[in-house]
């Protein structure tokens, strides 16, 4: 016992002087601000590319008998509040600033809410190439930032994926401090928190961690923010994909271990919920942490409307993911199998085939789909009904009559594709796609053993995936009656009054 004790001890002082050593290494590594302007302006100047970059403004002015500079981004800076600011230190006399220059500044005469300081040149150089302003003064060893700035943006407007007959139109937007806003506006918890994090050695991205600290299990919090921590790029350069490839590692496998949501309301479901979020800058889209397989199943259309019409809405999304993933396999097992069909459904196997393999006809149509998926993206609005009718006259009617395909690999692809288009996470939708086709493939090759070796293998798989620790197909395996009846049937909210107990809230009663 008292040598386990003694281990933990060793531990724990060397831990402890490693983060010293860390810190002492970190404050070695600083470029103090000076007490002479000269030095500071000509490193800012070196590092911000003035003269180089037209959007870098470096102003030289005078205030109260001291040499003052103020270095911005062109762009950024909310040029009212800027004159404001420079009109009333004008006003100001040289004894005014002769005793503590830097509090009188910070406390009497910037009369802004948005004041910091910092001591370092290099988080100085950041600070304006974020947006902020940075005052230097003659005689101060401290940059006065000034948050002054402002971002090309959008207006909040309803999100294309995720929309709804009923409900709030407003959406993300790419400025991260109005995504906070529109949780802030709907979570008004006093322990909702918002950290703040920066990722990438030049990108300098900002990341907000949200989390509600009363009901957020400390655990999956810890282990969102260490994951984060722990990505070491020089930029994110697709935003919050490339935020989610770092944190869910699984490279090569196509289900998300996180959500994407577009929407405020949702966003601040999950949060009541215990989940994570991690909101990054210049992103719509935030991410939802840790998930599971039901989760992207679940759609907003479902709560705005009656209990009983929800879960109607809800099986017929379910059965719609299970045709997108197993009817098609399915039908081609029949077609080339057909003694395994009952003598009730032998009508199923019926149908002509055309000139071309069945197994051919399906590929050829699976990529025909998702070439047309693509060329809408690209195809500007007002030529995308154009396209449609194109697509649908050449692949509808001529690929038929020419004998391409036939009628019924037309007719299951379809409800297949429409399944893939009702499923609520386009991520999902994508991977579901790709265990589609390998069913095809594991059919094809070996018939019904491929067909259910393949189902197997894809239920395996999803078994030992997990969601920063938690089950990825909670809670049906493992089970749970109580979590897996609110899976499958949409509850009326007066009666979901627990939080999902996979979380391990610290707060389990709604």
């Amino acid at each position: 016992m008292y040598e386990f004790i003694f281990r933990c001890q060793s531990w724990m002082i060397s831990r402890l002087e490693q983060d010293a050593g860390e810190r002492m290494e970190k404050e070695r590594k600083k470029r103090f601000v000076s007490s002479h302007i000269h030095e500071n302006i000509a490193y800012l100047r070196k590092k911000l590319g003035v003269g180089k970059s037209f959007d870098v403004i470096q102003l030289d002015v005078e205030y109260a008998g001291r040499a003052m500079s103020l270095f911005m981004i062109d762009g950024f800076v909310k040029d009212d509040i800027l004159h404001y600011l420079m009109r009333r230190l004008s006003f100001l006399e040289e004894k005014q600033l002769q005793v503590h220059p830097l509090e009188k500044l910070l406390k009497t005469y910037l009369p802004y809410v948005e004041l910091n300081k910092t001591n370092d040149l290099d988080e100085a150089v950041d600070a304006v190439l974020a947006g902020p302003t940075a005052l230097v003064v003659d005689g101060v060893d401290y940059i006065i930032l000034i948050d002054a700035r402002t971002y090309p943006v959008r207006g909040p407007q309803e999100p294309d994926v995720e929309r709804v007959v009923r409900g709030a139109r407003d959406g993300f937007v790419e400025t991260i401090v109005f995504n906070t806003a529109l949780i802030r506006r709907r979570v008004r918890d006093p322990s909702l928190r918002m950290e703040y994090l920066q990722v990438g050695r030049r990108s300098k991205t900002d990341i907000c961690v949200c989390y509600i600290e009363d009901i957020a299990a400390p655990e999956i919090i810890q282990n969102v923010k260490k994951a984060i921590a722990n990505i070491d790029t020089d930029g994110l350069a697709m935003g919050e994909k490339t935020v989610e490839e770092f944190i869910s590692g699984r490279h090569w496998n196509p289900y998300p271990v996180v959500r994407y949501t577009e929407r405020p309301d949702t966003a601040a479901i999950h949060l009541y919920e215990g989940h994570v979020l991690v909101i990054v800058d210049g992103s719509p889209s935030v991410l939802i942490a840790p998930v599971t397989f039901w989760h992207h199943l679940q759609h907003a259309e479902e709560y705005r409307n009656k209990p009983i019409v929800g879960a109607y809405l809800r099986l017929v999304r379910f059965l719609a993911v299970w045709a997108s993933l197993f009817l098609l396999p399915l039908w081609y097992l029949m077609m080339t199998e057909p003694q395994w069909l009952p003598s009730s459904l032998s009508f199923l196997a019926k149908a002509k085939l055309g000139d071309i393999p069945l197994f051919a006809q399906i590929v050829m149509i699976e990529i025909g789909i998702d070439m047309l998926r693509m060329a809408a993206i690209h195809t500007p609005s007002s030529l995308a009904t154009a396209l449609g009718l194109v697509a649908a006259l050449m692949i509808g009617g001529i690929a038929v009559e020419v004998g391409l395909f036939s009628n019924e690999v037309i007719l299951y692809f379809s409800v297949a594709a429409i399944g893939t288009f009702a499923t609520p996470s386009y991520e999902m939708g994508l991977a579901n796609r790709l265990v589609r086709i390998g069913l095809l493939v594991l059919t094809g090759l070996f018939s019904i053993y491929g067909y259910m070796i393949g189902i197997t293998a894809w239920i395996i798989a999803l078994m030992r995936m997990n969601s920063f620790g938690i089950p990825y197909l909670w809670p049906f395996i493992p089970f749970s009656y109580r979590a897996m009846r609110d899976v499958l049937i949409r509850s009326p909210m007066p009666l979901k009054n627990r939080r999902p107990t996979v979380l391990h809230p610290r707060d389990p009663d709604r």
